[in-house]
């Protein structure tokens, strides 16, 4: 799993790119269920992270805000997030793109137990 990591009107720190690789990384867990594929030389999992601040003139309110996009066999999945924290926005990312990837999984897994289930009642 490669993470990328770009933002726009924010400086990417050391503590700023430890800390988005951490809650993201985290992630990865969820991810395992594609790294058969995975071991066949390419890198499936690609996260691309971007960390932004709206605008430059606003100092109340929903300022910072992350987006993030996988790209998965078949399907990219997409979460945005924004929080008058950035730490609040990342954290807020990781929790929505864990049940996109939830949701990813029990998808593909059924479609799998469904052709089963159907190759089963053709042989009988």
């Amino acid at each position: 799993m490669e993470i990328i990591i770009k933002t726009k009107n924010l400086e990417l720190t050391p503590s700023l790119q430890q800390f988005v690789e951490e809650k993201i990384g985290s992630l990865k867990k969820f991810l395992d269920v594609f790294k058969k594929e995975e071991e066949q030389g390419k890198t499936l999992s690609e996260i691309f992270v971007e960390v932004k601040k709206d605008t430059m003139h606003h100092r109340k309110g929903d300022v910072f805000g992350a987006e993030a996009k996988i790209y998965l066999p078949g399907k990219s999945l997409i979460a945005e997030a924004t929080g008058d924290n950035l730490e609040n926005a990342i954290t807020e990312l990781k929790d929505e793109l864990q049940q996109e990837i939830k949701k990813y999984k029990v998808k593909k897994t059924d479609i799998a137990i469904r052709k089963q289930r159907k190759n089963k009642d053709v042989n009988f």
